[in-house]
């Protein structure tokens, strides 16, 4: 019998000690992680072949903004691909900045490694259980509109 298929989670992090961290926390979920140190070499291995979700920091060695960098390249690579901000930036100018550059969640260094694996949990079938990026406008009166999701959460659970 063939067990369910690990989802593969990509975790960009110019941080040694974080990354690898974060990697192994995710790997006891049954997560198959790769890391990567900046957006060049994670930009190479998305085109070979994209994650089902990925991690991204803002910050990314000598660039200070490669992580929305890297964020817009994922979205005009996959509309669908769960996409979580991971940083210590923590303005709400940085978090608005990444929702609307396409991330799903925003979250900042100091979640604990439960929560991660939480919203890594609930973001990863963001694609088959969250609204449609590419979903029609609808209409509110007269005006179009396109609704996004806010958060990803299993079927049949309440929002929080």
């Amino acid at each position: 019998m063939i067990g369910p298929v690990k989802k593969n989670i990509a975790i960009v992090e110019d941080e040694p000690a974080l990354r690898e961290n974060y990697a192994a926390a995710l790997a006891r979920h049954g997560y198959q992680v790769k890391t990567y140190a900046n957006r060049k070499t994670a930009m190479q291995a998305f085109g070979v072949r994209l994650p089902d979700l990925a991690i991204i920091d803002i910050s990314l060695e000598d660039e200070a903004e490669g992580g929305f960098d890297l964020c817009r390249d994922l979205r005009n690579l996959s509309a669908e691909l769960p996409i979580i901000f991971l940083t210590a930036r923590d303005s709400e100018l940085d978090a608005v900045s990444g929702l609307r550059l396409g991330a799903d969640d925003f979250l900042t260094k100091d979640v604990s490694l439960p929560h991660l694996a939480a919203r890594v949990a609930a973001c990863s079938g963001a694609s088959t259980r969250c609204a449609s990026r590419k979903a029609a406008p609808r209409r509110y009166g007269a005006a179009p509109w396109r609704s996004m999701p806010t958060r990803c959460r299993r079927p049949g659970t309440a929002p929080p």
